[in-house]
Protein backbone atom coordinates (compact mmCIF):
# COMPACT_ATOMS: atom_id res chain seq x y z
CA UNK A 1 0.00 0.00 0.00
CA UNK A 2 1.26 3.47 -0.88
CA UNK A 3 2.27 5.76 1.93
CA UNK A 4 0.34 8.86 0.87
CA UNK A 5 0.60 11.86 3.11
CA UNK A 6 -2.60 13.85 3.46
CA UNK A 7 -2.58 17.61 3.69
CA UNK A 8 -6.29 18.16 3.67
CA UNK A 9 -8.82 17.69 0.87
CA UNK A 10 -8.14 21.04 -0.86
CA UNK A 11 -4.36 20.70 -0.67
CA UNK A 12 -4.39 17.05 -1.79
CA UNK A 13 -6.60 17.99 -4.75
CA UNK A 14 -4.37 20.93 -5.73
CA UNK A 15 -1.18 18.88 -5.37
CA UNK A 16 -2.65 16.02 -7.41
CA UNK A 17 -3.72 18.44 -10.14
CA UNK A 18 -0.27 20.06 -10.19
CA UNK A 19 1.57 16.73 -10.50
CA UNK A 20 -0.71 15.59 -13.34
CA UNK A 21 -0.39 18.95 -15.10
CA UNK A 22 3.41 18.96 -14.76
CA UNK A 23 3.83 15.37 -15.97
CA UNK A 24 1.47 15.79 -18.90
CA UNK A 25 3.04 19.10 -19.85
CA UNK A 26 6.54 17.60 -19.77
CA UNK A 27 5.54 14.67 -21.99
CA UNK A 28 3.55 16.87 -24.40
CA UNK A 29 6.47 19.33 -24.56
CA UNK A 30 8.98 16.54 -25.29
CA UNK A 31 6.90 15.18 -28.16
CA UNK A 32 6.21 18.67 -29.57
CA UNK A 33 9.91 19.58 -29.28
CA UNK A 34 10.97 16.52 -31.26
CA UNK A 35 8.60 17.60 -34.02
CA UNK A 36 9.89 21.20 -33.95
CA UNK A 37 13.52 20.05 -34.15
CA UNK A 38 12.65 18.01 -37.26
CA UNK A 39 12.13 21.37 -39.00
CA UNK A 40 15.67 22.47 -38.15
CA UNK A 41 14.56 25.03 -35.56
CA UNK A 42 14.91 25.31 -31.81
CA UNK A 43 11.80 25.73 -29.68
CA UNK A 44 12.44 29.46 -29.06
CA UNK A 45 13.07 29.99 -32.79
CA UNK A 46 9.89 28.11 -33.71
CA UNK A 47 7.87 30.04 -31.14
CA UNK A 48 9.00 33.41 -32.49
CA UNK A 49 8.68 32.14 -36.08
CA UNK A 50 5.11 31.01 -35.35
CA UNK A 51 4.26 34.35 -33.76
CA UNK A 52 5.44 36.31 -36.81
CA UNK A 53 3.74 33.84 -39.15
CA UNK A 54 0.37 34.28 -37.49
CA UNK A 55 0.51 37.90 -36.33
CA UNK A 56 2.71 39.53 -38.97
CA UNK A 57 5.46 42.09 -38.33
CA UNK A 58 6.07 42.95 -34.67
CA UNK A 59 8.57 45.05 -32.77
CA UNK A 60 11.13 43.17 -30.69
CA UNK A 61 9.38 44.48 -27.57
CA UNK A 62 6.04 43.07 -28.75
CA UNK A 63 7.72 39.75 -29.51
CA UNK A 64 9.31 39.69 -26.04
CA UNK A 65 5.95 40.27 -24.35
CA UNK A 66 4.19 37.64 -26.45
CA UNK A 67 6.95 35.09 -25.85
CA UNK A 68 7.35 35.98 -22.14
CA UNK A 69 11.13 36.24 -22.59
CA UNK A 70 13.65 39.04 -22.13
CA UNK A 71 14.43 41.56 -24.84
CA UNK A 72 18.01 40.28 -25.05
CA UNK A 73 16.80 36.74 -25.65
CA UNK A 74 14.40 37.94 -28.36
CA UNK A 75 17.21 39.87 -30.06
CA UNK A 76 19.40 36.74 -30.09
CA UNK A 77 16.60 34.59 -31.53
CA UNK A 78 15.86 37.17 -34.24
CA UNK A 79 19.59 37.38 -35.04
CA UNK A 80 19.73 33.61 -35.50
CA UNK A 81 16.59 33.52 -37.65
CA UNK A 82 18.06 36.36 -39.74
CA UNK A 83 21.21 34.29 -40.32
CA UNK A 84 18.98 31.50 -41.63
CA UNK A 85 17.28 33.98 -43.98
CA UNK A 86 13.88 33.44 -42.36
CA UNK A 87 13.39 36.80 -40.62
CA UNK A 88 14.40 40.35 -41.42
CA UNK A 89 14.36 43.63 -39.52
CA UNK A 90 12.67 46.52 -41.28
CA UNK A 91 11.77 50.07 -40.38
CA UNK A 92 8.19 50.51 -39.24
CA UNK A 93 5.92 52.16 -41.78
CA UNK A 94 4.13 53.93 -38.89
CA UNK A 95 7.18 55.26 -37.05
CA UNK A 96 10.64 55.40 -38.67
CA UNK A 97 12.29 55.22 -35.23
CA UNK A 98 10.84 51.74 -34.70
CA UNK A 99 12.23 48.52 -36.13
CA UNK A 100 10.02 45.51 -36.64
CA UNK A 101 10.81 41.88 -37.33
CA UNK A 102 8.99 40.08 -40.10
CA UNK A 103 9.24 36.86 -42.03
CA UNK A 104 11.16 36.99 -45.30
CA UNK A 105 9.60 35.37 -48.38
CA UNK A 106 11.77 32.29 -47.59
CA UNK A 107 10.51 32.40 -43.99
CA UNK A 108 6.87 32.69 -45.05
CA UNK A 109 7.27 29.75 -47.44
CA UNK A 110 8.81 27.62 -44.69
CA UNK A 111 6.13 28.73 -42.22
CA UNK A 112 3.36 27.67 -44.60
CA UNK A 113 5.05 24.28 -45.12
CA UNK A 114 5.94 23.41 -41.55
CA UNK A 115 3.09 24.87 -39.54
CA UNK A 116 0.53 22.62 -41.18
CA UNK A 117 2.71 19.61 -40.28
CA UNK A 118 3.14 20.90 -36.73
CA UNK A 119 -0.62 21.44 -36.39
CA UNK A 120 -1.24 17.87 -37.56
CA UNK A 121 1.28 16.58 -35.00
CA UNK A 122 -0.32 18.53 -32.14
CA UNK A 123 -3.75 17.35 -33.27
CA UNK A 124 -2.55 13.76 -33.10
CA UNK A 125 -1.07 14.29 -29.62
CA UNK A 126 -4.32 15.81 -28.36
CA UNK A 127 -6.50 13.11 -29.93
CA UNK A 128 -6.64 11.19 -26.64
CA UNK A 129 -9.29 13.78 -25.75
CA UNK A 130 -12.45 14.55 -27.71
CA UNK A 131 -12.77 18.02 -29.20
CA UNK A 132 -15.21 18.91 -26.43
CA UNK A 133 -12.72 17.72 -23.79
CA UNK A 134 -9.91 19.68 -25.50
CA UNK A 135 -12.03 22.84 -25.44
CA UNK A 136 -12.95 22.31 -21.78
CA UNK A 137 -9.32 21.71 -20.83
CA UNK A 138 -8.20 24.77 -22.81
CA UNK A 139 -10.78 26.93 -21.02
CA UNK A 140 -9.71 25.63 -17.61
CA UNK A 141 -6.01 26.13 -18.36
CA UNK A 142 -6.70 29.67 -19.58
CA UNK A 143 -8.62 30.44 -16.38
CA UNK A 144 -5.77 29.07 -14.26
CA UNK A 145 -3.11 30.82 -16.35
CA UNK A 146 -4.84 34.21 -16.15
CA UNK A 147 -5.24 33.91 -12.38
CA UNK A 148 -1.58 32.96 -11.94
CA UNK A 149 -0.31 35.65 -14.35
CA UNK A 150 -1.85 38.33 -12.11
CA UNK A 151 0.25 37.06 -9.21
CA UNK A 152 3.51 37.70 -11.07
CA UNK A 153 2.39 40.84 -12.89
CA UNK A 154 2.40 39.35 -16.39
CA UNK A 155 0.02 40.88 -18.89
CA UNK A 156 -1.89 38.30 -20.89
CA UNK A 157 -4.15 38.61 -23.87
Amino acid sequence: MKNIQKYGKKADSALGMWVKLARTSAIFEKLASENIRSFGLTEPQFSLFECLGHLGPLTLGELSRKQLVSGGNTTCIVDNLEKLGLVERVQSTKDRRVTVAQLTPKGMKLFEEVFVKHAEHITELASALSMEEQESLAALLKKLGLALAVRIGVETE
